[in-house]
């Protein structure tokens, strides 16, 4: 050990890297996480999932009283008011308790947080500041960051990406969404809920790019539905700001004749692209693929013996959810235990209202690859949601025509974030639509509807 450090060094402390950095460490390696920020946790906890998410929660209890939602159930509130400061503070709040935790979490697995921006200087070196450090295994899991779209300036004032969107100091009347991806939608949907006129605008036909396509179709009525003014198959041709206004420039994708927009704020939300600049892959014999990923075996192993990657910097999914799971896995392999990730089965979630919620195949890939049958319920006749008065949505199960086998799940509902962990765990065990269906689920639950889409595959629900 005395030419090394450490056993392991984690380059960032996202979700990926902290966990990954707490597990080797479990494993009794001695173990190092790189990173910059003043706070663990990365983009997930710091500005993205985490306060993301608490912001979505506040706005929906405000839209709740606000609207006069709660008058039906007898719940009558007069006089109700947004303070936006305190909507902040406390989400603020939730964030450094989140954060606090994970540095409590490194000292009590003794994993050494080395402070700064890393680079290689070796395939085996690390430099962070005025040090540097050597590892017997290297792990990359330095995260993402935002795309740029060419030719628009974020200023985080009026043109933001979405860590500014999180902080604006005031409602705007008008806010642009370009892009109506999850990220787009989620911060549109706290904006409009809190009193701002929102515009999505998205480059192809349909909202949620790479969704079940019956899913898209649904979102789109859905948000129209809540107010959302949608501008699909349209392209952004250019954004100037004067003063505290800004001109967004329009025309459709396919061609045609350009018309403005004006708003108060825009929200950039195109995308996420890999974070390897200024980590000097080169000194360590590693270089990018073609959309700026590392490359990595099934053992999460790059090209280069000893230095491994996760996460967003690797093919697949930008969640957070994976990273972790890597994290575990990549930490497992390196202490000589098998780690295995079944990236056939990541659920994803859209954490709108309702929720959007998917596992496995779309329906049209599952098509493209065979004969399938699928089983759909909706929401309506589903009695929790019904007596909740709380019913877009359905549930969709996609499987194997031969072997019924579960393929897919697409969920629209208040619960489909927690709902889609069932069917995740079903598909993991290998379940068919009807181990689904003869398993006995709580009544009256949001989760009888995943039951009987599961019925419907074989066409017997029950009620419908």
């Amino acid at each position: 050990m005395s030419d090394y450090d450490f056993d392991v060094l984690v380059i960032g402390a996202g979700p990926g890297g902290y966990v990954a950095a707490i597990r080797a460490a479990q494993l009794g390696l001695k173990t190092a996480c790189v990173e910059s920020r003043e706070t663990l946790g990365g983009t997930c906890l710091n500005v993205g999932c985490i306060p993301s998410k608490a912001l979505l929660h506040a706005s929906e209890l405000y839209d709740e009283v606000h609207s006069g939602a709660l008058a039906k159930f007898g719940v009558k509130i007069d006089g109700s008011s947004l303070d936006l400061g305190a909507m902040q503070a406390e989400k603020d709040k939730v964030v450094t308790e989140l954060t606090g935790g994970i540095a409590f979490l490194f000292k009590k697995n003794k994993v050494e947080w080395l402070k700064g921006l890393a680079s290689f200087t070796d395939k085996d070196s690390v430099s962070v500041g005025d040090r540097t450090v050597r590892a017997r295994n290297i792990i990359i899991a330095t995260g993402s960051s935002v795309t740029p779209l060419p030719g628009v300036t974020i200023d985080q004032k009026v043109v933001v990406d979405s860590t500014g969107a999180l902080a604006l100091p005031k409602v705007p009347k008008h806010l642009v969404v370009i892009g109506g991806g999850v990220i787009g939608l989620e911060l549109g949907s706290v904006w409009r809920r809190l009193g701002a006129e929102v515009t999505v605008v998205e480059f192809l036909d349909q909202l949620l790019p790479g969704m079940d396509g019956e899913v898209r179709k649904e979102a789109a009525k859905i948000f129209k539905k809540q107010g959302f003014a949608l501008k699909l198959a349209t392209k952004v041709t250019g954004v100037s700001v004067k003063g505290d206004k800004a001109t967004i420039t329009v025309e459709p994708a396919a061609g045609g004749t350009a018309e403005t927009l004006e708003a108060d704020a825009v929200l950039v939300s195109i995308g996420r692209r890999p974070n390897t600049e200024g980590l000097a892959l080169d000194k360590a014999g590693l270089a990018v693929n073609a959309r700026g990923q590392i490359d990595i075996d099934h053992d999460f192993a790059t090209g280069v013996p000893g230095i491994w990657a996760i996460g967003d910097v690797v093919p697949g999914p930008m969640l957070a959810h994976k990273a972790e799971d890597e994290g575990v896995a990549v930490a497992e392999n390196i202490a000589g235990l098998t780690g295995i990730v079944n990236h056939a089965v990541i659920p994803g979630v859209v954490y709108t209202h309702p929720e959007f919620a998917s596992v496995g195949l779309t329906e049209e890939d599952a098509k493209a690859q065979g004969e399938i049958k699928v089983g759909k319920f909706p929401m309506m006749a589903n009695s929790r949601a019904k007596a909740n008065r709380d019913t877009d949505g359905f549930v969709k199960v996609i499987a194997d025509a031969k072997t019924d086998r579960v393929l897919g799940v697409h969920i629209i509902s208040s619960m489909a974030g927690t709902m889609i962990a069932e069917a995740a765990l079903a598909m993991e065990f290998g379940a068919t639509s009807e181990d689904i269906a003869y398993t006995c689920h709580a009544h009256p639950t949001h989760s009888e509807a995943l039951k009987e889409a599961a019925m419907a595959v074989q066409g017997k629900p029950i009620h419908i």
